[in-house]
């Protein structure tokens, strides 16, 4: 007895919605499986009662889907806690700041760029001075007094996504930075490897000048943690929309894990993990494995795996599908604001981290 769905398409005979392009037409092999992590994440993830965190790895703002994609995701409400590399996060404050990228052809001459002082990521280019503008941006910024102690990456994302936001208004731009939106929105974004960026090697350069600034790793840990053990102590569910892989993936998957196994605390696992990825598992380059593999960790609830989905495809092609899927298959959620309450959920946390203590003597 065969079972399943139909592979019966209509021909494509004019202009589709994304809804349709989506449902109709992505049927098979990685379409479909797109297909399924649109679904998950409108359907189900974008719940009243789930709280989503987005991780993001690659040179994804530098082409533009700062602004395009993760702006309007974090407006509606759709995303409500951020992992990021460095990266992504500097290099989208360059159009914040009036400078622009420009794509070419990836097959230029790198040493003619390197006398021009060009700098390439793969077929985007800008020039060198971007990069030293927005150093002295972000050094300026980082000298002020309200940066002189250790604190969580998301606290200083959200103190500089004030100050970005300022930079736009200024400027007059329609431009959004992600930080400047996830500041407006309450959205916490942390950096799991916060010396891996210019970001971060701005911030030491700032040390070695005898600035107190600096980030607090084992903060971002608790906080992290804290949003998600909320999330499921609540009786609501988490999911996690994950493009790439890498560290973002995992410290935003170790959640579960740090509340299992090092807190204690009575827990299952994420309810809801979609991944775009181009990496493969055979070859390790998964970084935290399939969401079957995940299971195994307690980063995945063994009971929700059919709303788990591993796409192999590019991530520049199912972000922009994925965000226009949902915003036309949902309204915008009410903001969780969740940076606003950290030291309260980390409160909570650790209120039943130490009961748990006590009853274990």
């Amino acid at each position: 007895m065969i079972s399943g769905r139909r592979l019966d398409p209509k021909p494509i005979t004019g202009p589709l919605s994304v809804e349709s392009l989506v449902d109709d037409f992505f049927l098979a092999y990685n379409a479909a499986r797109l297909r399924e992590a649109c679904r998950i994440f409108a359907d189900k993830m974008l719940e009243p009662d789930a709280t989503v965190g987005l991780t993001i790895s690659g040179a994804l703002t530098p082409a533009g889907l700062g602004y395009a994609a993760f702006v309007p995701l974090v407006e509606a409400g759709f995303v409500d806690w951020i992992v990021s590399t460095g990266a992504n996060l500097y290099h989208d404050l360059h159009r914040t700041l009036g400078f622009s990228l420009y794509g070419v052809s990836p097959h230029t001459d790198d040493v003619q760029l390197r006398r021009e002082s060009i700098i390439r990521i793969y077929d985007i280019v800008f020039d060198a001075e971007v990069l030293f503008k927005t150093d002295a941006f972000i050094a300026e910024v980082l000298r002020a007094p309200e940066f002189q102690k250790r604190m969580s990456t998301a606290e200083l994302h959200w103190r500089l996504g004030r100050y970005a936001r300022e930079r736009e208004r200024v400027l007059g731009t329609s431009y959004r930075s992600l930080l400047g939106a996830a500041y407006e929105a309450g959205v916490p974004v942390y950096t799991s490897s916060p010396g891996d960026s210019s970001l971060g090697m701005g911030l030491a350069a700032l040390r070695l000048q005898g600035l107190q600034v600096g980030f607090d790793p084992e903060l971002d840990v608790n906080e992290t943690a804290a949003i998600v053990y909320e999330a499921k102590r609540s009786g609501g569910s988490s999911g996690i929309l994950i493009l790439g892989g890498g560290s973002p993936k995992n410290f935003a998957l170790q959640t579960e894990p740090q509340i299992q196994e090092i807190y204690g605390l009575a827990e299952t696992g994420h309810d809801f993990f979609v991944q775009i990825t181009d990496a493969r598992p055979d070859t390790g380059g998964l970084s935290g494995a399939t969401s079957q593999e995940a299971v195994t960790w307690g980063k995945v609830d063994p009971e929700r795996l059919p709303d788990t989905v591993v796409c192999y495809t590019d991530s520049t092609i199912a972000l922009p599908i994925l965000t226009a899927y949902a915003l036309a298959k949902r309204k915008p959620r009410p903001l969780r604001r969740l940076y606003d309450r950290r030291e309260e959920l980390v409160a909570r946390l650790a209120a039943d981290f130490a009961a748990r203590q006590r009853e274990s003597g």
